[in-house]
C-alpha cells in the first residue's frame, strides 16, 4: 500500500503539495483551518481525478494529497464516497436581486448548488452598476464579477432594453469598464426579436465596437430572430460567448432536417467559446442531442439562473449538469465545463481550480443514483440514472450555512406549459 501512495503521489500530484509555500508542517500545531478527507477529488484544470484530501489554511488551498494528517486541522469534513471539486463557476447567471426583472438572491442558492463564483450576465447597465458593485458584490458572501450590459437601463425589464437606441452609450460603458475593471470581465448583448425590436443588428454592432474598445469579450443571447443567426456570428470573434447555444429557437444550430448546422463547426474553429445558459426559455434536448452526436460539446455549462429559471425545470447549475452526464458526457468533462473553462473564458485562471495558493473555494457533491425525469425548456422529457447534489459549499475557506431562500418575486411566473408541467425537482421515477 505504501507503494501504491507513493506512485500516486509522483503521478497524480507533481506540483500540488508544497507550491506557494503551503503544506509545510508548522512545528506540530494545527497548520489548516479545513481538512476534506476521503473523496474523489476531480481537479480538470490539473488534470486530477483521484482519491485525495484538500486541506485549506487562511481562506486558500494549502495542499491537495492523500492521506493527509487530520491532526494538522482545526476542523475535518468526512468526504468518503463523496466528489471533491473547485468551487463551481456559473459563467451565465443574474443575481441584481431586488432592481432587476431577473435577479435572484445568490448566496442562499450558492450553499445548496457549490457554485462559488456567479458571473452576472448583463443585469446592470452604466446606470446602475454603482449599484450592482455597492449593494450585490460587496455584500455577498460568495465571488462576484459581471458583464456589463451596453443598454445602460440594463435588465430592468424583461426585454426591450435595446428598443431605445439612446440607451446604447458606448462611452458611458467604456467610463463604467475602466472604473471596474476588478468586476467586468466583458460585454453583454441579447440579441433576438424582442430586445432589438425594430433596430435590426445595430446594438450588435455597437456591442462589437464597445467590447473591442475594451478588450474584453463580447457575450451575445440568440434565441428567436429577427435579425438572423448569420448577421449575428458574423460580429463574433475569439474568445466571445455564444450564449444559449443550444436553444430550440429560430437561432437553433440545426439544419431544417434536424441536423447540427456547420455553423457550430464554424464557430468552433474560429474560437468563440459556446455556452448552453439553459434558463427558462434556452436550452433543447433536440439541439444538445444533434450537437453530441457529432462530436460537438459545449465549452461551457452554466445555468442562466434566475428568477423563473430557478423555479423549474432548470433548477440550478447541478441539475444542469446532470442532464449533460445522463447525455453520456464523463464526470470530469462535464466538471472542467463549469470550473476551468468558465474560469479562463472570464480571464481568471486562478478560479475554478484547487491548486494550491488559490483561493479556497470547494464543492463537495454526492452522485445520487436512481431513475430520474429530467425535462428541457420544452417540457420534453428525458430519463436518467445520477444526478449530482451538493453537500458542502466553501467559499473562501468558510462552510456556507444553509439558509432559507427569497420566495420568487410577484412577477415571476412561469410560462403556463412549464407551470403545469414541471416537477418541484428532477424527480425519481421509479426505484433504483
Amino acid at each position: 500500500m505504501t507503494n501504491v501512495i507513493a506512485k500516486l503521489r509522483s503521478i497524480a500530484f507533481p506540483e500540488i503539495m508544497s507550491s506557494h509555500g503551503f503544506g509545510q508542517q508548522n512545528n506540530g500545531h494545527p497548520m489548516n483551518d479545513l481538512l476534506i478527507r476521503g473523496g474523489r477529488v476531480i481537479d480538470p484544470a490539473n488534470n486530477l481525478d483521484a482519491p485525495a484530501d484538500v486541506a485549506i489554511r487562511d481562506g486558500r488551498i494549502a495542499a491537495v494529497a492523500p492521506s493527509l494528517d487530520p491532526s494538522q486541522a482545526r476542523d475535518v469534513i468526512d468526504a468518503s464516497g463523496h466528489i471533491i471539486t473547485p468551487g463551481l463557476v456559473d459563467l451565465h447567471t443574474h443575481v441584481y436581486w431586488g432592481v432587476t426583472y431577473w435577479g435572484i438572491e445568490a448566496d442562499p442558492v450558492a450553499a445548496r448548488s457549490g457554485v462559488t463564483t456567479w458571473v452576472d450576465a448583463g443585469s446592470a447597465g452604466a446606470y446602475s452598476f454603482p449599484g450592482f458593485r455597492e449593494f450585490i458584490c460587496a455584500a455577498s458572501r460568495v465571488r462576484m464579477f459581471g458583464f456589463l450590459n451596453l443598454s445602460a437601463i440594463g435588465l430592468i425589464a424583461p426585454t426591450w432594453e435595446f428598443a431605445n437606441l439612446d440607451y446604447c452609450d458606448v462611452d458611458l460603458a467604456i467610463r463604467t469598464v475602466e472604473e471596474n475593471r476588478d468586476i467586468i470581465v466583458g460585454i453583454k448583448a441579447r440579441i433576438d426579436h424582442n430586445t432589438t425590436r425594430g433596430v435590426g443588428i445595430r446594438p450588435l454592432q455597437l456591442a462589437r465596437a464597445l467590447a473591442d474598445r475594451v478588450a474584453l469579450p463580447l457575450m451575445v443571447h440568440i434565441g428567436n430572430g429577427p435579425p438572423p443567426l448569420r448577421e449575428i456570428i458574423d460580429l463574433l470573434r475569439p474568445g466571445d460567448i455564444l450564449t444559449h447555444c443550444f436553444t430550440g429557437g429560430t437561432h437553433r444550430l440545426l439544419t431544417d432536417d434536424g441536423r447540427l448546422s456547420p455553423i457550430a463547426w464554424e464557430l468552433q474553429q474560429r474560437g468563440v467559446l459556446l455556452d448552453i445558459g439553459h434558463g427558462t426559455g434556452s436550452f433543447s434536448y433536440r439541439t444538445a442531442e444533434a450537437a453530441l452526436q457529432e462530436g460537438v460539446f459545449p465549452d461551457v455549462i452554466s445555468s442562466d439562473i434566475h428568477q423563473l429559471s430557478v423555479q423549474g425545470p432548470m433548477f440550478d447549475l447541478p441539475t444542469t449538469l446532470s442532464k449533460f452526464l445522463n447525455l453520456g458526457m464523463a464526470l470530469p468533462d462535464v466538471i472542467d465545463r463549469a470550473t476551468r473553462r468558465p474560469a479562463l473564458a472570464i480571464g481568471k485562471p486562478e478560479l475554478g481550480t484547487l491548486r494550491p495558493g488559490s483561493p479556497g473555494d470547494v464543492a463537495i457533491f454526492r452522485i445520487e443514483e436512481g431513475n430520474y425525469a429530467f425535462f428541457d425548456v420544452d417540457m420534453n422529457e428525458r430519463q436518467g440514472n445520477r444526478r449530482l447534489i451538493c453537500t458542502t459549499t466553501i467559499a473562501g475557506g468558510t462552510v456556507l450555512p444553509r439558509v432559507p431562500e427569497r420566495p420568487p418575486a410577484i412577477w415571476a411566473i412561469l410560462p403556463d406549459h412549464q407551470r403545469h408541467n414541471a416537477p418541484n425537482a428532477p424527480h425519481r421515477t421509479t426505484s433504483p
